[in-house]
C-alpha cells in the first residue's frame, strides 16, 4: 500500500470506530455524571477529528511538485500533525480546568456496571486501533498516521486510568476529579510527543548513523581510494521524497571533469538504492602532503 492510500484507509477506519465509541461513552457519562468519562468521550471524538485531518493531509500531500512548491506538498503531513497536537492541547486544558473545579466542590460520582463494561470495550478497541495505525505508519512511512496512532494509544491509556478509578470510586470521593486531571496530563504528553516529531522534521534532521553507514559503503564501492574523504551529511525530509546533501574531498590533482564524474556516479548509485531519495554532493579539494 502506498503512502497516500495508507492515510486514507487508516483515517476512514478511525473515523467510523471513534465516532461509534464517542456515542457510547458520552451516553454513559450523561447517565453517571462523570467528568472523567466525558473527558474520555471527547478525547475519543478528537480522534475522529484528527483522522479527518489525516485524510485531508494525505490528499494535499499527494499533489505533485509544481512551480510554487518545487519540493512537493508532502510536508502537509507535519502541518496536520501540529494541528492534531494543538487540538489535543486545547482539550487537555479544558478538562484540567473542569476537574480542578470539581475537586474543589468535593463532588462524588457513582459509576455502575455499565461504566465498567463500556470502559473495557473502549480500552480493547482503542489499543487495536493504535496497533493498526502504527502498522500502517511503518508500512507507508506516513507520519500523520503515526501521530493518529499515538492519539489512539493515549485514549486507550486514559480509559485504563478511568477503569482503575471506577473500581475504587466507593473508597475515594475525589477519584473522578483526579482521573480528569490525569487524563488531561496524558493528553498534554501526547501533544508534546507529536509536536516534537513534527517540528523536528520541518526544521531538519540529522541523518541516522545507519543511513550514513550505508551511504558510506555505497561510496566506497564506487571510489574506494585513500584520497576520498566525506563529511557534512544533512537530510531534508519532504515526506514524499528526501534529499541528502554531503561533501566529499578528492585529490586536488584531479580535474574538474574527473571530480564531477565521481560525484555523479555516487549520486546515481544513491538514487538507485533509495527510490525516494535524491543526493547532492559538494566536491572539495583534499590537501595532500
Amino acid at each position: 500500500m502506498d503512502h497516500t492510500k495508507g492515510g486514507y484507509v487508516e483515517g476512514a477506519v478511525s473515523i467510523v470506530v471513534n465516532t461509534a465509541l464517542f456515542v457510547l461513552k458520552i451516553w454513559v457519562s450523561i447517565i453517571t455524571g462523570s467528568i472523567a468519562l466525558a473527558a474520555d468521550a471527547w478525547h475519543t471524538l478528537s480522534d475522529s477529528i484528527s483522522s479527518i485531518v489525516v485524510v485531508v493531509a494525505a490528499k494535499l500531500g499527494a499533489k505533485k511538485a509544481d512551480k510554487e512548491h518545487p519540493f512537493g506538498h508532502g510536508r502537509w503531513e507535519q502541518i496536520a500533525s501540529i494541528f492534531i497536537a494543538f487540538f489535543l492541547g486545547i482539550i487537555a486544558f479544558g478538562f484540567l480546568e473542569t476537574s480542578i473545579i470539581q475537586l474543589g466542590d468535593r463532588e462524588r460520582v457513582e459509576y455502575g456496571m455499565i461504566a465498567i463494561i463500556v470502559t473495557v470495550i473502549s480500552i480493547v478497541v482503542k489499543e487495536l486501533l493504535a496497533q493498526y495505525a502504527f502498522y500502517m505508519a511503518r508500512k507507508t512511512g506516513n507520519s500523520s498516521v503515526k501521530a493518529d496512532g499515538w492519539h489512539h494509544r493515549s485514549d486507550a491509556l486514559s480509559s485504563v486510568v478511568v477503569l482503575a478509578g471506577i473500581l475504587f470510586a466507593k473508597q475515594f470521593w475525589w477519584i473522578d476529579s483526579a482521573l480528569g486531571i490525569i487524563i488531561a496530563l496524558m493528553l498534554f504528553h501526547a501533544t508534546f510527543v507529536i509536536l516534537k516529531e513534527a517540528i523536528t522534521k520541518i526544521l531538519g534532521e540529522e541523518p541516522e548513523q545507519d543511513l550514513i553507514g550505508e551511504i558510506t559503503k555505497e561510496i566506497k564501492s564506487i571510489y574506494n581510494d585513500d584520497d576520498l574523504n566525506f563529511h557534512h551529511f544533512h537530510i531534508h525530509n519532504y515526506i514524499s521524497h528526501k534529499e541528502i546533501t554531503f561533501h566529499i574531498r578528492l585529490n586536488k590533482d584531479l580535474t574538474i571533469g574527473e571530480g564531477h564524474k565521481i560525484a555523479s556516479k555516487i549520486e546515481e548509485a544513491i538514487m538507485k538504492k533509495y527510490d525516494n531519495m535524491t543526493a547532492t554532493i559538494h566536491v572539495e579539494p583534499l590537501e595532500t602532503s
